[in-house]
């Protein structure tokens, strides 16, 4: 008989706080391997103490990093790039060993990731403003872009590495500083790209990473030194991260649900009909 783990013997994950892999919360849960139904590693569940301590964090990071050059910021998101390709092998095979899908399917997932990973990496000329000459008699007009500050992203576990890599690079090179809430059913894949952005020259602070659940999202949604929130997932916990986010007043982006509809017509192509219908509903 196979000789299964102990529970206070499976490695625990850790949150990554202003550049140091640190431990936080009293409360654990277990991360599974769905192809075995065991418990490999255990999650903290941040505390209000631990979220608010990366707030503090975050925040103490935001003038220097709103203050770099965004051409400088830009280049993080370049050597990010290249270490993201270099290290597929390993982001793809946590994010199979904790969500399940196929390593082709994961691999799939971290190549849109790093789609947005370089689209960030053009944010210098993103983020160029405009000016207006003589838009009236000796009136002239221009705009800027200007980074908010604290950002804060909560994440589902059906794209552990892609939806994280839809927020917080582009969020990061625009200036602002960012917490990651990452699913607690797969949280590996998204912490090791957040050490693997250390290692790309992000300073300590920009990004954080905090494992949790409610407790961690409500402290997020409530400290007024977050100022803006993005969210995928249920539409349940999307309409509540609205209310509670714009009742705190934030900025909030919550996309829920995204279940679709398909009309199979009389004379349609069936076996193609059936693939993408399949691929559709349970393709990852």
């Amino acid at each position: 008989m196979q000789n299964l783990p102990q529970i206070q013997d499976l490695p625990q994950i850790q949150h990554l706080i202003d550049g140091q892999l640190v431990a936080g919360g009293t409360r654990l849960a277990d991360v599974f391997n769905p192809a075995t139904g065991q418990a490999e590693k255990r999650v903290p569940l941040a505390d209000k103490l631990t979220v608010e301590h990366a707030i503090g964090c975050a925040q103490a990071a935001y003038p220097g990093w709103r203050n770099t050059p965004p051409l400088k910021r830009a280049r993080v998101m370049s050597k990010l790039k290249v270490l993201l390709e270099q290290n597929a092998d390993a982001i793809c095979a946590l994010v199979t060993a904790e969500h399940g899908k196929v390593l082709s399917d994961s691999l799939g997932e971290l190549q849109r990731g790093i789609e947005n990973v370089e689209y960030a990496s053009y944010a210098p000329e993103l983020l160029k403003g405009e000016h207006s000459k003589n838009v009236a008699p000796g009136m002239d007009s221009w705009s800027e872009f200007q980074a908010l500050g604290v950002c804060a992203g909560i994440t589902p576990f059906n794209f552990p590495v892609m939806v994280p890599l839809w927020m917080w690079p582009m969020a990061v090179a625009c200036g602002n500083t960012f917490i990651l809430k990452p699913s607690e059913r797969d949280p590996s894949s998204a912490l090791l790209v957040a050490e693997l952005a250390l290692q790309a020259g992000l300073p300590p602070g920009v990004l954080n990473v905090v494992h949790g659940d409610k407790e961690a999202v409500d402290t997020l949604l409530t400290d007024p030194r977050v100022k803006a929130v993005s969210f995928v997932g249920s539409t349940p916990i999307a309409e509540y991260i609205y209310a509670t986010g714009c009742a705190h007043g934030k900025r909030v982006q919550a996309l829920g649900g995204a279940k679709n509809h398909a009309v199979v017509m009389p004379d349609a192509d069936i076996p193609n009909a059936v693939n993408a219908l399949m691929g559709a509903a349970y393709g990852s």
